[in-house]
């Protein structure tokens, strides 16, 4: 695998640092990194957007940045916390924005390996967050990967330091680093 020539963009979290939905995300990310690729995390306060309106062509710092990671990205890992059956709003926010990219030589995701990481306190929650976010990648032209990381915050899962504190869930996140960097060398 050509996995130095790769680069891949983490986007999710929540507005609380550190969440679970964040250290899920960084704990693929380095996964991807221990494989040779490059990765940039978007997450908390970097997706933090203003609501996006595409009628206004203005468009601040950050999501300057979030459309450029995108579009010179060979893979991306999404990772929402579920809210009320769905994805979060800043999440949502975050990847409207990818309408920027509706011209671009790759436009919106198309021909990116996509990871998907949802996390809830229940297995409902999860699965309907994950359902969402795959609904969203189709529709901007993403490959989500085989699979999808569904954490139930009332079991353990990555620790505050980064420890991902159960086997099970760390094949899971090697799986999936190999997926979208397998995909991204398809691409």
């Amino acid at each position: 695998m050509k996995g130095s020539a790769l680069h891949v963009v983490g986007i999710g979290g929540s507005t609380r640092a550190a969440s679970s939905s964040e250290r899920a995300l960084a704990a693929v990310l380095r996964s991807v990194e221990a494989r040779g690729a490059t990765t940039t995390l978007l997450a908390g306060s970097d997706i933090e957007l203003p609501t996006y309106a595409p009628e206004r062509p203005e468009r601040t710092a950050a999501a300057q940045r979030l459309v450029a990671e995108v579009e010179r990205a060979d893979g991306i890992v999404i990772s929402s916390p579920g809210y009320h059956g769905g994805i979060s709003g800043m999440v949502k926010n975050a990847l409207d924005y990818l309408e920027d990219l509706r011209d671009a030589p790759r436009p919106y995701l198309e021909g990116r390996a996509v990871g998907l990481i949802a996390c809830a306190d229940g297995p409902q929650a999860t699965t309907t967050t994950l359902t969402a976010l795959r609904s969203v990648v189709h529709a901007l032209r993403g490959w989500p990967t085989p699979l999808g990381i569904a954490l139930q915050t009332s079991e353990k899962n990555v620790a505050a330091d980064g420890t991902v504190e159960s086997p099970a869930l760390a094949a899971r996140i090697d799986a999936m680093a190999d997926q979208v960097l397998s995909l991204a060398v398809a691409a």
